[in-house]
Protein backbone atom coordinates (compact mmCIF):
# COMPACT_ATOMS: atom_id res chain seq x y z
CA UNK A 1 0.00 0.00 0.00
CA UNK A 2 1.18 3.43 -0.97
CA UNK A 3 1.02 6.18 0.93
CA UNK A 4 -0.80 9.41 -0.45
CA UNK A 5 1.54 11.88 -1.82
CA UNK A 6 -1.20 14.53 -1.72
CA UNK A 7 -1.72 16.18 2.02
CA UNK A 8 -5.06 16.42 3.33
CA UNK A 9 -3.92 18.19 6.10
CA UNK A 10 -2.63 21.89 7.11
CA UNK A 11 -3.88 23.25 4.01
CA UNK A 12 -2.97 26.35 4.58
CA UNK A 13 0.41 25.80 5.86
CA UNK A 14 2.62 25.54 2.71
CA UNK A 15 5.65 24.70 4.83
CA UNK A 16 3.67 21.75 6.18
CA UNK A 17 2.41 20.29 2.78
CA UNK A 18 6.16 20.36 1.64
CA UNK A 19 7.22 18.51 4.32
CA UNK A 20 4.29 15.68 4.37
CA UNK A 21 4.59 15.19 0.68
CA UNK A 22 8.47 14.64 0.91
CA UNK A 23 7.70 12.21 3.66
CA UNK A 24 5.21 10.06 1.85
CA UNK A 25 7.28 10.23 -0.88
CA UNK A 26 10.65 8.94 0.50
CA UNK A 27 8.29 6.04 2.42
CA UNK A 28 7.21 5.09 -1.19
CA UNK A 29 10.19 4.98 -2.34
CA UNK A 30 12.30 3.12 0.45
CA UNK A 31 9.21 0.73 0.79
CA UNK A 32 10.12 -0.13 -3.24
CA UNK A 33 13.59 -0.30 -2.40
CA UNK A 34 15.03 2.20 -4.14
CA UNK A 35 18.28 4.00 -2.94
CA UNK A 36 16.80 7.83 -4.53
CA UNK A 37 14.72 7.48 -1.08
CA UNK A 38 17.94 10.01 -0.47
CA UNK A 39 16.06 13.37 0.58
CA UNK A 40 19.25 15.37 1.03
CA UNK A 41 20.89 13.89 -2.47
CA UNK A 42 22.28 16.73 -4.58
CA UNK A 43 24.74 17.30 -7.42
CA UNK A 44 27.65 19.58 -5.89
CA UNK A 45 28.63 20.37 -2.21
CA UNK A 46 25.86 22.65 -0.77
CA UNK A 47 26.46 26.88 -1.15
CA UNK A 48 23.69 27.50 0.78
CA UNK A 49 21.99 26.54 3.66
CA UNK A 50 23.06 26.27 7.25
CA UNK A 51 25.20 22.85 8.31
CA UNK A 52 26.50 21.51 11.40
CA UNK A 53 30.46 19.64 11.44
CA UNK A 54 29.77 15.96 10.54
CA UNK A 55 26.44 16.65 8.26
CA UNK A 56 26.73 14.42 5.37
CA UNK A 57 24.86 15.73 2.06
CA UNK A 58 25.21 12.19 -0.48
CA UNK A 59 25.98 12.74 -4.23
CA UNK A 60 22.78 12.85 -6.75
CA UNK A 61 25.24 12.62 -9.82
CA UNK A 62 27.66 9.99 -9.21
CA UNK A 63 30.08 8.90 -11.76
CA UNK A 64 33.39 7.49 -12.00
CA UNK A 65 36.02 10.07 -11.88
CA UNK A 66 39.69 10.12 -11.99
CA UNK A 67 42.78 8.22 -13.98
CA UNK A 68 43.24 4.83 -14.96
CA UNK A 69 44.24 3.14 -12.30
CA UNK A 70 43.36 5.14 -9.80
CA UNK A 71 39.05 6.26 -10.61
CA UNK A 72 36.91 6.95 -7.62
CA UNK A 73 33.31 8.25 -6.83
CA UNK A 74 32.37 10.94 -5.18
CA UNK A 75 29.79 9.43 -2.67
CA UNK A 76 28.74 13.37 -0.76
CA UNK A 77 30.32 15.37 1.11
CA UNK A 78 31.09 15.59 4.76
CA UNK A 79 30.86 19.03 6.41
CA UNK A 80 34.30 19.88 8.48
CA UNK A 81 33.45 23.11 9.68
CA UNK A 82 29.63 24.52 10.89
CA UNK A 83 28.88 27.83 9.51
CA UNK A 84 26.54 28.56 6.87
CA UNK A 85 27.15 26.99 4.24
CA UNK A 86 30.03 25.51 6.27
CA UNK A 87 32.96 23.83 4.75
CA UNK A 88 32.80 20.81 3.11
CA UNK A 89 34.64 17.91 1.88
CA UNK A 90 34.49 15.25 -0.84
CA UNK A 91 33.91 11.48 0.59
CA UNK A 92 35.68 9.28 -1.97
CA UNK A 93 36.03 5.87 -2.63
CA UNK A 94 37.96 4.04 -4.88
CA UNK A 95 36.61 1.89 -7.74
CA UNK A 96 39.75 -0.29 -8.63
CA UNK A 97 39.65 0.74 -12.10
Amino acid sequence: MRLNTTPRTGVSDPVLQRELREHADQVNRLSEGRISAKYNAVPSAPTAGTYMQGDFVANSTPTELGAVGSKYVIEGWVCVVSGSPGTFVQKRFLTGN
